[in-house]
C-alpha cells in the first residue's frame, strides 16, 4: 500500500458545505473539489451563482466542478458558458444524458470545442465513456466521472470497468477520468491500481485518511476498548 503523497491518482473532495471545503483545501494532497445540484441543496444552499463566488473566492487555484441543472439543451448550453467564465479553474458539470435518456454528447462537442472544461457526469456504461471520449477529443481539457460506487451498488465489481475506461479514454488525451461516488476509503487505491486519473471523496471518508495503514492487531485492541467503554458508559448489566 502506497503512501499518500506516492498516489498517482488526484484526490479531489466533493462536498458543498464551504468551511468543510476550506479545510480540506489546507490539505496539500487535496487537488481539486466537485460539486452537484443534490450536495448543495441538502447545504441548504439557495443562491447558485453567490455560493459558487464564495467558494472561487477562497479557492482560487484548484480545479472546481459545478454542474448545470436545466433539463434543456439549450438553457444548459447558456448555463454552462456563464459558469464557466467564473474562473480558469472551473469545470462545468453536465449529466450524460437529460431526464428523457437523450443523449448530451453533441452539446458536450460544442462546449469542449469552444473551450469550455466540462465535466461530463453520471456515467455508468462503457458505451458512454466510448461517446463521451469521442466527443471531448480534440477538445479542451476535459474530466469524464465514471459512478463507480453507484454501478458498485447493483451488484457489480467496478473496478475492471474503470480499468477498461481508462484504456478507453486514450482516444482524448485531455480528459482525465473520475472514480466518481466512492464508498470506502478503499477505492482511493483502486482507483489507483488501475491509472483512474481522479476520485472524488467525501469528507466523512477523507477523516478516514488517518487509519490508511495502521496496525490490524491495534486497530482490533482499539475496537475492543470501544465495545468495553460503550457498554460501561450505558451501564449494561446482567
Amino acid at each position: 500500500m502506497k503512501p499518500l503523497d506516492q498516489l498517482s491518482v488526484k484526490i479531489f473532495a466533493d462536498g458543498a458545505d464551504l468551511p468543510g471545503m476550506l479545510e480540506m483545501y489546507r490539505t496539500p494532497f487535496i487537488k481539486g473539489f466537485t460539486t452537484n445540484p443534490t450536495l448543495m441543496n441538502k447545504a441548504g444552499i439557495r443562491d447558485y451563482r453567490a455560493f459558487a463566488r464564495q467558494v472561487l473566492d477562497a479557492i482560487p487555484d484548484r480545479p472546481i466542478s459545478f454542474e448545470v441543472f436545466s433539463d434543456d439543451f439549450a438553457e444548459m448550453g447558456r448555463q454552462a458558458r456563464e459558469i464557466a467564465g467564473w474562473g480558469q479553474n472551473v469545470y462545468v458539470k453536465i449529466p450524460i444524458t437529460n431526464t428523457r435518456r437523450e443523449p448530451a454528447y453533441d452539446l458536450v462537442h460544442t462546449l469542449s470545442h469552444a473551450g469550455v472544461k466540462v465535466n461530463v457526469t453520471a456515467l455508468m456504461t462503457l458505451e458512454q465513456v466510448r461517446d463521451v471520449g469521442c466527443a471531448v477529443a480534440g477538445g479542451a481539457p476535459s474530466c469524464v466521472s465514471m459512478f463507480a460506487g453507484r454501478i458498485a451498488d447493483t451488484g457489480r465489481d467496478p473496478v475492471p470497468m474503470m480499468a477498461t475506461a481508462v484504456e478507453m479514454l486514450q482516444v482524448a488525451p485531455e480528459a482525465e477520468l473520475i472514480w466518481a461516488s466512492p464508498r470506502e476509503l478503499l477505492n482511493i487505491f483502486h482507483a489507483e491500481s488501475v491509472g483512474c486519473h481522479i476520485i472524488t471523496v467525501t469528507n466523512d471518508i477523507l477523516k478516514k485518511l488517518a487509519i490508511v495503514g495502521k496496525d490490524l492487531a491495534d486497530y482490533s485492541l482499539d475496537t475492543v476498548k470501544m465495545f468495553f467503554d460503550d457498554a460501561s458508559e450505558a451501564g449494561f448489566d446482567l
